[in-house]
């Protein structure tokens, strides 16, 4: 026996104990805790129900209720990994606010990127009868999402599927955009790149880096410019960046602003800067994407483009609970300006 097991003083308080404390039916105290209209029960009655119940800490049983009126209020979370990394838990955050809010309960489980274990996990919430579905990714990419119920909602977070589900994306193309101009509205005219590839043009990869790249690319065309040097890469680790500057320089590329395409590849391009003795930003100005802890980190500290998971995860749980559900909602991606960008003019 468990703990706790055949204790009175911890057993779950039943409507007959409510009923039998205010003196009334069952039919009657449910009636009253559950705010059915039209019962022309006395305002006396429901005070003696409520006040019975609140001196007996009633909890209604959400198993039993959800048999009763179809819901459960509980919602499904399937990511590939996003609970057991640090760069996307504010996904988690955002999602769990609105439920709270909302009086929902979120079952969470993690697939590894495993089509089997998202079919199991799939399978466990739905036996559970959860009234929604997200699914959630650490990059974006194109998924398959299995079969799920006609009645079921589903919403992909950092994500889109081959069969067209709502989605909740980051708004890519005008965080290119903004990026670029933080570099072209102080003056910077001449502009390297570091990390395009057209391998990550393809949505089984990333289904938002084309948009990105698209946002920078028009940016520069509307201020009449064209890179001065262009380092591709679809790797984006700190050796891109690192190797990528030292490539330029000995190239002679006269460039004074930089663009990375996300935080780890500009931490490599800083180092290489430094060691060929240049100063971030008095002599080249840095500008990335994704607003990693290690922005925060370098020295300077870096300008960079926020990925704004907590608003995503909250928007996502706004959609799986809402009865309109868009194609496609992008949320913008704010510039965190630091001290890595210095003004020409």
């Amino acid at each position: 026996m468990m703990a706790g097991e055949g204790d009175d003083v911890t057993k779950r308080v039943k409507l007959a104990d409510v009923a039998k404390l205010s003196g009334v039916s069952t039919t009657t105290v449910s009636m009253v805790l559950n705010d059915r209209p039209n019962t022309r029960l006395s305002e006396e009655t429901a005070q003696r129900v409520r006040a019975a119940a609140a001196q007996l800490n009633y909890r209604p049983n959400p198993a039993a209720r959800g048999l009763r009126v179809g819901k459960t209020a509980t919602v499904g979370f399937v990511s590939d990994e996003v609970t057991v990394t640090r760069y996307a838990s504010a996904m988690i955050r955002g999602l769990l606010d609105v439920a709270e809010q909302r009086q929902h309960t979120v079952l969470i489980a993690e697939s590894g990127n495993r089509p089997d274990q998202v079919a199991q996990a799939l399978d466990a919430m739905l036996d559970r009868r959860a009234d929604g579905i997200v699914f959630g990714l650490m990059g974006a990419k194109r998924i398959t999402v299995p079969e799920v119920p006609s009645d079921v909602p589903v919403v992909l977070l950092n994500a889109v599927s081959t069969d067209g589900r709502p989605c909740v994306l980051p708004d890519e193309y005008r965080a290119g955009q903004e990026a670029a101009r933080s570099l072209l509205d102080r003056g910077h005219r001449r502009i390297a790149l570091i990390g395009r590839s057209a391998a990550l043009l393809n949505p089984e990869v990333s289904a938002t880096v084309g948009a990105r790249y698209a946002g920078i690319d028009q940016a520069l065309a509307q201020f009449g410019v064209s890179l001065v040097g262009e380092v591709e890469g679809m790797y984006w680790e700190p050796d891109l960046g690192f190797t990528g500057v030292h490539e330029l320089l000995d190239a002679r590329v006269p460039f004074t602003g930089l663009i990375c395409l996300n935080d780890r590849v500009a931490f490599g391009a800083y180092q290489a800067l430094q060691e060929r003795g240049l100063k971030v930003p008095q002599d080249v100005s840095v500008v990335s994407f994704d607003d990693e802890d290690l922005a925060s980190y370098l020295r300077p500290t870096l300008t960079t483009m926020r990925i704004p998971y907590l608003e995503m995860g909250r928007r996502a749980m706004e959609l799986v609970l809402s009865d309109e559900r868009p194609a496609r909602s992008l949320i913008p991606m704010p510039l965190q300006e630091r001290g890595s960008v210095r003004s020409l003019e």
